[in-house]
């Protein structure tokens, strides 16, 4: 081989490693989506890929004869399934038994695969490269491969194509790879098996290819079975997933799968997040929502006249652009997000809220979603909610959405302690939505709370759930919802995580 040949052969080193670890990626990222427990499942799909690569590097030993036609045979495999992983993930899900076999099978499939590759390629190249050399320039471009996957995974292919179209296009690429390898390895194949190795790999791009063509609906009919309703509406963000779907008697919105609000009901959710904080005080005007960028909450905050700001944090200009442009979303909002009173801001609520401001709020209503991944559990920690203080007055409140207590009591506690341990004085509460069945909440402020609470006439008048009563029996937790002991949520430890993927696991 000449050294064109032998340049292009490390190209493919680099695709293979890109790839392989692509394949990784998205086996980790829809089993948390689907199943939850993103730290269980990710560890598991990591640990599982890395052994199988070590069985493949194994079986490579027994590969003597016909190197080359092995490594493009192996190398359309890898093609073929990691390229129709993420589909037969999302079309198995409905079977749990099922997915998680297939989630782990394929898993295990191709990292043996991925790892009898390497081998195979390494012995086509020995006879050109010292011993050293040989591996040392293998390894360095396989590293540069697993660091370009990282990169462009979470900033590129999944925003901009998508779970299904992400592992399509790289099965595209790993197809390429070994319709190109009959050529560049031509010397070294028979020239009987030249027609039917091409064939095969004309066969896989053509598969692949109208696969790649027809991933939205093949994304939907999955999502719609996963989800149970026809989708009305799909699109991926640099952040996440959006959907929303429409049944009989109203639409849900979905984020990485995990219902955010039901239509038919959210208005009991969004009351009792809202109401509890803003009817004691006297002349609410600046109030800070983080999360929430649907404008639900929003909603219920302008419906006080004493209000003259709402700022608006949440990290996804597609979720706002979205509660801004869509509208059936539009109208259950009531075009919040378009009152000239309301600021939207997409950043992270972290930095943000540690950024120095002379502004300060009288209310701030944190609506983010539960703390499934780390990413969202430094938003529940006790530093964040102490650089959340240095924004508000001096009698201001706070609401924090805070999980089950019924179904994560330990969650549900830790962030109501971790909370107090910032410093403030907190009031936990509750109440039913019929779609998450019993919901816990807590109510925070930086100096100490009356226990009664009164709505004014004008805000009553336009609410659906909440009454003086039933506003002051949200506070009244039954034997059930009761106190247990749970650790303090710190960034560096991230306690709360750890118990909602065992609470809500074990409830799946």
């Amino acid at each position: 081989m000449n050294r064109a040949p032998l340049v292009l052969l490390y190209l493919n080193v680099l695709i293979i490693a890109t790839c392989g670890l692509v394949y990784e990626l998205l086996a980790g990222t829809l089993a948390s989506y689907l199943l939850g427990d993103s730290v269980t499942q990710f560890s598991l799909v990591i640990g599982i890929y890395l052994s199988a690569m070590g069985v493949g590097a194994w079986l490579s030993g027994f590969v003597v004869n016909r190197v080359a036609r092995c490594f493009i045979e192996v190398e359309l495999c890898v093609a073929l399934l990691g390229g129709l992983s993420a589909p037969l993930l999302f079309a198995t899900f409905a079977w749990a038994g099922v997915f998680r076999l297939v989630l782990y099978g394929l898993v295990f499939a191709i990292g043996t695969l991925v790892g009898l590759e390497l081998p195979l390629l390494m012995r086509l190249l020995k006879e050109q490269l010292d011993f050293e050399d040989l591996v040392s320039r293998v390894l360095t471009f396989d590293y540069i491969g697993a660091l370009l996957a990282s990169l462009l995974f979470p900033m590129f292919l999944v925003p901009h194509l998508g779970l299904v179209r992400t592992s399509l296009l790289c099965g595209l690429i790993n197809a390429a790879v070994g319709l190109w390898g009959t050529y560049l390895l031509r010397p070294l194949l028979v020239h009987r098996v030249l027609a039917g190795l091409r064939g095969r790999a004309c066969l896989v791009i053509g598969i692949l290819a109208i696969a790649f063509i027809k991933a939205d609906t093949l994304t939907m009919l999955a999502e719609e079975r996963v989800l149970g309703d026809p989708i009305i509406h799909a699109e991926s963000t640099m952040y996440q997933r959006i959907v929303l779907t429409r049944n009989a008697k109203g639409f849900q919105l979905y984020l990485n799968g995990h219902l955010q609000f039901n239509s038919v009901d959210e208005y009991r959710y969004h009351e009792a997040l809202v109401h509890p904080v803003l009817a004691p005080m006297k002349l609410p005007r600046h109030v800070l929502v983080l999360g929430g960028g649907d404008g639900l909450a929003v909603r219920e905050i302008l419906k006080y006249p004493t209000i003259e700001s709402v700022t608006l944090v949440d990290i996804d200009p597609g979720m706002t652009s979205l509660a801004d442009r869509f509208s059936p979303l539009m109208e259950l909002s009531q075009n919040s997000l378009r009152d000239p009173r309301v600021t939207v801001i997409n950043e992270d609520a972290f930095v943000w809220t540690g950024t120095a401001s002379e502004k300060k709020f009288d209310a701030a209503i944190i609506d983010f979603p539960d703390p499934g991944s780390f990413a969202i559990g430094k938003l529940y920690t006790k530093r964040f909610y102490s650089m959340l203080r240095q924004r508000l007055t001096s009698d201001a409140r706070i609401s924090v959405q805070c999980t089950s207590p019924l179904v994560a009591p330990k969650s549900y506690w830790c962030i109501v302690g971790t909370m107090e341990s910032a410093g403030f004085h907190v009031r936990p509460y509750h109440a039913p939505v019929p779609s998450f069945g019993e919901w816990g909440f807590v109510l925070a402020s930086t100096s100490p709370m009356e226990t009664t609470m009164q709505l004014s006439p004008e805000v009553a008048g336009s609410l659906r759930y909440l009454t003086d009563e039933i506003i002051n029996n949200l506070f009244d937790l039954p034997p059930d919802l009761k106190w247990i002991p749970a650790d303090i949520n710190q960034l560096n430890n991230q306690a709360l995580v750890h118990y909602y993927d065992q609470e809500w696991g074990s409830w799946r």
